[in-house]
């Protein structure tokens, strides 16, 4: 427990050598008083930068955690044999637990030990971590298929791209390096059935995350100067509640409007509400935030705006291997070396040009208008960055080219072929691709050597025009050179709509009563997290799911898919991206236009000569004041 408050009507009393050493002793975990010794570690912990720096480590840690989730859902899917929707709702589980709290946690944060609480939160977090790599170690070993005989929010950011580049790392490793098989394994990076070590990247964040933990168990329950704006809190509380104050009207003179938002005002600073008094002004509260405008806007665009980055932070990697032959782990790099780095300089922008030019509501809502307007421009080119599916045997035929089974009618007769196995070859003259080599008519192979891999050819193919040989593994794409020119204009426009991030939030807390601002982050966070967060990466996956063309089978029942329609893949991504970004692009604009509205209200308010002001206030009655202005 921290230093206990005294009681209001006590002077506020300057700590001795005996209040410091109680205060000390409370705020330690044993509850034993430090020695002497400890003052530099004392002073450090009571420092706000250093709690600032330590909670930014921390939630760099924690996003690691989630943010690797999205980085090997790909990889996961293959493992496990998933399909993108249950996927996406794998990643949408991630936001059930602080969406259930967020709102009580942001309210009742000050009656509790909050640096504490932090690091209790942070521990739970690292041992989950370790559990969602836990059925790599309870699951038997991958088989393939063989032949066939703000400045916070700014720092916080950089979690995501840590993570994306840990998955670019771990991803190059095989899944079972804990437990390879005798004689190694004949997989590259580069064939579709590698599978990654997705676990590993688990284990390293929920070792930061730990790690990252460890100085907030050493925190006080308050800092010093919190303690003293506490005690003045508490009295000014007492002594507006107080019956009869000095110039104050009594309470049975004021309205009943009035008295029913002080009432209102008190209780949301009040720091001992009861969970009872909580659920009684909490409905009030949130009604009265909801009804304002600008709120509400602001709050639907940023839902459409995370709706977007939540389905490209889970499925754009999966996005990019299909549509442009690269590895998972080239994916994760690319993603964490430019789109990532790109919003944070995006949120570090907005912060500086609302600060630099000092924007008030309007110029706020130019500006997001305007990011989100590009951000939008800059989506359309991707529609035309991508190529059709390459043709592949008995799935997807291509118009004047035909494949080898057409062109030998009975070549695989003989082989008796299964149909659940995958083992994909390419035969480069035709650039036909053939879900075996038994389907190619293939009867022998061969592995050439090379200083760093070794490469499999399959010989005597019945069903390739001059029997071969051709290569294991898919075909490449032929847009593969696209893939740094899209990542590009990706970025670009993650850094456009990051650029919103700032004066959006400044909107927000300028746009609600003072008394209401705690619990309005709270709920915006809390929708946030619900409408886009948890919905976003089920309805991108489901819509990935109806581009498959061809699904593998397991145990009777459709599993992870094999083979996508390309251009209906990148045509239902993209256009839902872009259905996103023009409803937040709709929601800035209604936002300019309420603005300007409430900017020339006022304009004209002012304009009103003083004696006309006397009158309006005369007119209005004596309980009745100005009306106050909503942003």
């Amino acid at each position: 427990m921290g230093p206990r408050i005294g009681p209001v009507g006590e002077e506020p009393q300057i700590p001795g050598k005996d209040t410091k050493a109680m205060m000390n002793a409370e705020d330690t975990p044993g509850g034993k008083a430090s020695p002497d010794s400890q003052d530099s570690r004392r002073s450090m912990f009571y420092s706000i930068k250093f709690f600032v720096l330590c909670h930014s480590l921390l939630q760099l840690a924690q996003l690691m955690i989630s943010g690797y989730l999205k980085s090997s859902i790909s990889t996961v899917e293959k493992r496990f044999g998933l399909s993108s929707q249950t996927s996406g709702l794998l990643a949408a589980f991630n936001e059930v637990g602080n969406t259930a709290l967020i709102v009580f946690v942001s309210y009742f944060g000050s009656r509790v030990h909050r640096p504490r609480l932090i690091g209790y939160g942070a521990v739970l977090v690292a041992l989950a971590g370790l559990l969602m790599s836990l059925p790599h170690f309870i699951s038997e070993p991958y088989r393939y298929d063989h032949i066939s005989s703000g400045i916070l929010f700014a720092v916080t950011m950089m979690g995501p791209g840590l993570a994306y580049g840990l998955g670019g790392l771990m991803l190059r490793l095989y899944v079972d390096i804990d437990r390879m098989p005798e004689g190694g394994i004949s997989l590259t990076s580069k064939d579709p059935r590698w599978v990654g070590a997705w676990w590993l990247g688990f284990l390293v964040s929920a070792g930061a995350v730990a790690l990252a933990a460890v100085p907030y168990f050493f925190f006080p329950k308050e800092m010093p100067k919190e303690k003293h704006e506490l005690r003045f809190r508490r009295r000014a509380l007492a002594a507006a509640a107080s019956p009869v104050s000095k110039g104050e009207d009594s309470p049975s003179e004021q309205s009943p409007g009035e008295s029913q938002e002080k009432q209102d005002s008190l209780t949301q600073i009040a720091p001992d509400l009861t969970v009872i008094q909580f659920i009684k002004v909490f409905p009030r509260v949130l009604l009265r935030t909801l009804r304002h405008p600008i709120f509400l806007l602001v709050v639907l665009s940023q839902v459409c705006m995370s709706s977007t980055v939540a389905g490209m932070a889970t499925f754009l990697p999966k996005f990019l291997e299909r549509q442009f032959s690269v590895t998972a782990s080239y994916a994760n790099l690319l993603i964490g070396c430019l789109s990532i780095p790109s919003a944070i300089v995006g949120i570090v922008v907005g912060g500086i040009l609302v600060k630099r030019f000092h924007l008030g509501p309007v110029r706020c809502g130019a500006l997001c208008l305007l990011g989100a307007l590009f951000g939008l421009l800059l989506s359309l080119p991707l529609f035309f960055m991508g190529c059709s599916t390459h043709q592949i045997a008995g799935i997807i035929r291509q118009p004047g080219n035909l494949p080898g089974p057409d062109l030998f009618p009975a070549c695989t007769e003989p082989c008796s072929c299964p149909l659940d196995d995958f083992n994909p070859v390419c035969d480069p003259r035709t650039h036909v691709e053939y879900l075996t080599p038994c389907q190619a008519g293939c009867t022998g192979w061969l592995i050439q050597e090379a200083l760093d891999k070794s490469q499999v050819f399959y010989t005597n193919c019945s069903c390739v025009v001059g029997g071969g040989p051709v290569p294991a593994g898919s075909c490449d794409s032929a847009c593969s050179h696209l893939v740094l020119p899209f990542m590009l204009l990706v970025s670009l426009g993650a850094a456009l709509a990051s650029l919103t991030h700032t004066p959006s939030f400044i909107l927000i807390l300028r746009g609600v009563k003072k008394e209401d601002k705690t619990l309005a982050v709270g709920i915006q966070f809390m929708l946030l997290r619900v409408l886009a967060w948890m919905p976003s990466p089920v309805l991108h996956g489901s819509a990935i799911d109806t581009t498959c063309v061809h699904w593998a089978q397991s145990c009777g029942r459709r599993a992870v898919c094999r083979y996508y329609d390309h251009d209906l893949l990148r045509n239902r991504f993209v256009g839902l991206q872009l259905f996103f970004k023009t409803g937040s692009l709709a929601c800035f604009a209604l936002i300019l236009v309420i603005l300007r509205q409430q900017d020339k209200e006022e304009g004209t308010q002012v304009t009103v000569s003083p004696s006309g002001l006397q009158q309006q206030l005369l007119a209005s009655g004596p309980g009745k004041k100005p009306e106050e202005s909503r942003v």
